[in-house]
């Protein structure tokens, strides 16, 4: 099966008066169509910055200093501003974490989804206006045919979000990227949200790059996850596997800091440390020295993904050389 999204050696740089910081360092993933991959990790990780690279918004002076971004084969990650901006609605939809940001406060709901879909897809204003009422429907706005003509501030946060999953799926795009799309929301509206996620990617074969810290989310939802540190993909895999049997020393210390619902646990096992900062990533593996099974070698050499079992794990463990 071909890629939907292929995503080669990616390399993200900020030039500052000390020097130039690498936000991403060789990331590469593929995500197929109907599939859900989630990206998780700790904040700084580079999970976010990885999705504004895919979508065409990195904030300047942020820049694409290597590596390819391709959608359904064709590079999208050099087009022009205007070019990238039209695949942006039409075959790329965002779902961002803060509905506000994305919903603007002068237009009803109505009108922003009619001018998306419009925009999109060859329908006339009428039709596009039943197709919005169709979506509002779809992610469970109640009354949508009476309330399409009411403003963001009229609606509820959880309301507001679901808009914004509608305002993102209604031109029908290929790959959707969402930031974190559940933080915001209470957690009976989270299950909601995150179902209907699940159900468009199973409907519509919708490609889903699932960004968030939230495992429990990313076990829920995702086929497979991608675990990132300090701009760099540590581990990837099934998800069942990643979260039963992580591979990476990283990603096993994410896991055992979830606490386990089958049993009380007096104190939550936690990882020594923090992430390290752009200008202070270490030598080699950019976790060595947070990890417990570091060897010479980690401080020395940078791995790459290498096969460990059902995943594979940016981990010097697996290397049979």
């Amino acid at each position: 099966m071909n890629s939907l999204l292929e995503v080669r050696n990616l390399r993200v740089e900020f030039p500052t008066r000390r020097g130039t910081l690498v936000a991403l360092d060789d990331v590469s993933f593929a995500i197929e169509p109907g599939e859900v991959l989630g990206v998780v990790g700790e904040s700084g990780a580079g999970k976010s910055m990885t999705g504004a690279a895919i979508i065409g918004l990195l904030e300047p002076p942020g820049r694409i200093a290597g590596g390819q971004i391709l959608l359904e084969g064709r590079r999208i990650d050099n087009l022009p501003y205007e070019e990238m901006r039209r695949i942006r609605g039409r075959h790329i939809g965002a779902i961002f974490q803060d509905p506000l940001t994305t919903l603007n406060p002068l237009y009803t709901i109505g009108r922003q989804l009619v001018e998306t879909i419009t925009t999109h897809l060859p329908l006339n204003p009428a039709q596009a206006r039943e197709r919005a009422i169709e979506w509002l429907e779809l992610v469970g706005i109640p009354a949508a045919r009476d309330r399409i003509d009411a403003y963001p501030h009229q609606f509820s946060g959880g309301m507001r979000q679901r808009v914004v999953i509608a305002l993102a799926l209604c031109a029908e795009p290929k790959l959707i990227v969402a930031d974190e799309p559940t933080t915001a929301l209470d957690v009976s509206i989270q299950a909601q949200v995150i179902a209907l996620l699940k159900r468009l990617a199973r409907e519509k074969g919708t490609a889903m790059m699932l960004v968030t810290h939230d495992m429990g989310v990313i076990a829920e939802t995702a086929d497979r996850v991608a675990v990132m540190y300090a701009g760099r993909v540590a581990e990837i895999g099934p998800v069942r596997q990643v979260v039963k049997h992580a591979r990476h020393p990283y990603s096993s210390g994410l896991m055992a800091s979830i606490p386990p619902l089958d049993r009380r646990v007096d104190k939550l096992a936690a990882i020594d440390g923090s992430m390290p900062r752009l200008s202070a990533i270490p030598q080699g593996c950019a976790y060595n020295p947070r990890c417990p099974q570091v060897m010479e070698r980690c401080r020395q050499q940078r791995p790459d993904l290498l096969p460990a079992g059902d995943t594979r794990a940016a981990c010097w463990l697996y290397a049979h050389d």
